[in-house]
C-alpha cells in the first residue's frame, strides 16, 4: 500500500493558499477588474482566470501522458499514479465548471436587474 507522500501535501497546500491569496479582493485597482494581491501589486481576474485555466489544462495533458504511457506498457508508471493524476484533473475540471456556472448565474442576475 502506497503512503501519501508529506512533501506532495504541502506543496498542494501551498498552492492552495496562493490561489486563496489571490482571490481575495483586497480593493480594486483604478476602476477595473484588478485586485491588490498579497505582494502589494495588482493583478487582473482575467489574468488569474486565465491561469487557473491553464493549470487546469496542465494537469489534464499530465494524467492523459501518464494513462497514454502506463497503456503503452512503460515500467515506470503505476497505475496508482494513472489513477490519482486523473483524480486529480477530474477535480479541478469539476471545480473550473462550478466557477462557470457562478460566473453565468451571476451574470444573469446583474443582467435581469431592473435599473
Amino acid at each position: 500500500m502506497n503512503r501519501i507522500d508529506n512533501n506532495g501535501i504541502q506543496e498542494m497546500l501551498a498552492q492552495i493558499k496562493s490561489m486563496a491569496a489571490q482571490a481575495n479582493p483586497a480593493k480594486a485597482a483604478g476602476g477595473g477588474l484588478g485586485y491588490e494581491n498579497v505582494e502589494g501589486g495588482t493583478v487582473d481576474f482575467a489574468d488569474v482566470l486565465k491561469s487557473a485555466l491553464g493549470q487546469v489544462d496542465a494537469a489534464q495533458k499530465k494524467a492523459h501522458n501518464l494513462e497514454r504511457r502506463f497503456a503503452l506498457g512503460d515500467n515506470s508508471v503505476n497505475i496508482s499514479d494513472v489513477m490519482i493524476e486523473g483524480q486529480k484533473a477530474n477535480i479541478a475540471m469539476q471545480a473550473t465548471l462550478r466557477v462557470r456556472d457562478r460566473l453565468v448565474s451571476a451574470y444573469s442576475t446583474i443582467m435581469n436587474m431592473g435599473i
